[in-house]
């Protein structure tokens, strides 16, 4: 996708056989905005450390990809998923496709299922908003189901560029949503030299909204060479319905997505999005003159209540953060109460192609913080994990509840990460079910396998395993049996 420039040359749609131009070059080169790490009155100072980079480039498209930028990443469980805009001369139509690829370390080498070179999973709808270029994903899972949301042009012609959705179960075959059409148009609030239009796109979810900020070039409160990021949401993710539109009175209910683009929260193209529980606050990771500024916004987005940071480097083209599946901040393994891992991956030189390429990982950690003394926002950050409770058995929070465990290898199989010790919160909260070794186990088909809990409650079970390890039979029922019993949170 042809990045929205910071130059007033009038180029706008997406790559196709024309080398796209990078928003701008990291350290102060041509085209770079200023640094925003400017201190905000009032705002808190964040403490950090482990500052980090990759040895060297962490993934590419495969032979004839002449260029790798905008990703979006998605940490799953010990693998990060990754997708990125690129181009393969054998991917038809000839234009801009997304690829995708996996690793078990952000240092990479991402490559595509089983080792393979990274696939082309989504390229461009001949005859459709987005015939010639598809790009600059962005990808949320939500109830098992993926959700990309991505730039797409049928060519490159002036303002050509609008925002699409594709959905899919594995995240690798995509359907596009709403017959191929657009769900966000430009606004034409007004035109300025810079004729992109609008598109890169970044998605998250939270309390059952979801939130897509992008760039519109022809919104009002975009600067003058048309930077500038704006955001909606909807409780439907393909934002047919229920949409909401930010402007400086806040949320407001509008008919459609079409609707003047009247506050921009970052001056910035190709910006990522991220909801850190930690800080109770949004996080917008954008290119600056020395690296990627981290912007924090409150829940409204009325105000900014953290100092921005800065993740120094190199870069030709804007970040993609390391998120959860949901769009929210990864926590920490071994302290989910105090620290937050802040990781993007940005393209860093200008390659043969004269468009921006080498991806590689950049990174630090928010320290110093107190989160877990909020009850309430201490059961979201320790969801998942598994530790001591009092009684020489294991506690596992799941799903906003804790849950005794009888046995600590149980509790290792179901929780994403054990901690050592017990945080003092989590005694305010009372224990909901337990489950004890040998309990029974029901099996029916494709539902699954769950633990029958002392609650009275089903509780799925994601990693089989732990059943055997738990010494528990496993029962066979059918669906109707299995459905009569009140659902409990899946456990593991």
């Amino acid at each position: 996708m042809l990045a929205a420039v910071l130059a007033v040359t009038a180029l706008a749609g997406c790559t196709g056989n024309v080398p796209p131009q990078a928003e701008g070059v990291g350290r102060g080169g041509i085209g770079a905005r200023p640094d925003t790490t400017t201190p905000v009155p009032d705002a808190v100072r964040l403490k950090t450390d482990s500052p980090r980079e990759s040895p060297g480039m962490v993934a590419a498209g495969g032979p004839g990809a002449p260029y790798n930028y905008g990703p979006t990443l998605m940490s799953d469980g010990g693998t990060t998923r990754m997708w990125w805009c690129s181009q393969y001369p054998g991917a038809l139509p000839p234009g801009d496709d997304v690829l995708y690829a996996e690793s078990g370390s952000l240092d990479g080498p991402f490559t595509g299922p089983g080792g393979s070179v990274p696939p082309a999973v989504l390229s461009g709808n001949p005859g459709q908003f987005d015939g010639v270029h598809a790009c600059d994903p962005s990808v949320i899972r939500v109830d098992g189901t993926y959700y990309l949301y991505y730039t797409g042009a049928a060519g490159d012609h002036a303002l050509g560029n609008s925002i699409g959705l594709a959905t899919s179960t594995d995240g690798i075959t995509w359907q596009r949503a709403g017959g191929g059409r657009p769900i966000v148009d430009p606004a034409h609030d007004t035109h300025r030299d810079n004729l992109y239009g609008v598109g890169q796109p970044s998605a998250v979810y939270l309390d059952g909204w979801f939130y897509l900020m992008f760039t519109d070039t022809t919104g009002l409160a975009a600067g003058w060479n048309g930077a500038g990021q704006f955001v909606l949401r909807s409780t439907d993710p393909a934002f047919g319905s229920n949409v909401e539109a930010l402007s400086e009175a806040g949320f407001t209910p509008v008919a459609g997505t079409a609707v003047p683009r009247t506050k921009s929260l970052a001056d910035a193209f190709s910006a990522d999005l991220m909801w850190i529980d930690a800080l109770n606050a949004w996080a917008i990771a954008h290119e600056t003159a020395d690296g990627t500024t981290i912007t924090f916004w409150d829940r409204d987005f009325a105000r900014t209540p953290y100092q921005p940071l800065l993740i120094p480097g190199p870069w030709r083209e804007g970040p993609g953060l390391v998120r959860r599946p949901d769009g929210h901040a990864p926590v920490s393994a071994t302290d989910p109460c105090g620290r937050v891992p802040l990781d993007v991956v940005r393209a860093t030189v200008t390659g043969e192609a004269n468009a921006p390429t080498d991806l590689r990982r950049f990174g630090l950690d928010i320290t110093g913080l107190t989160a877990c003394g909020d009850p309430q926002r201490a059961l979201t950050l320790l969801d998942g994990f598994a530790m001591p409770s009092p009684v020489r058995t294991m506690d596992l929070v799941v799903s906003g509840q804790v849950v005794r465990v009888d046995r600590r290898s149980v509790a290792q199989e179901l929780a994403d990460h054990v901690l050592d010790s017990r945080p003092d919160v989590l005694d305010r909260f009372p224990v909901v079910a337990r489950l004890e070794s040998g309990t029974r186990a029901l099996k029916s088909g494709e539902l699954g396998v769950g633990f029958l809990l002392d609650d009275g409650r089903l509780y799925p079970v994601r990693r089989p395993d732990a059943v055997a390890v738990n010494g528990s039979a496993t029962e066979d029922v059918t669906a109707a049996q299995w459905r009569s019993y009140p659902a409990g949170p899946a456990l593991g």
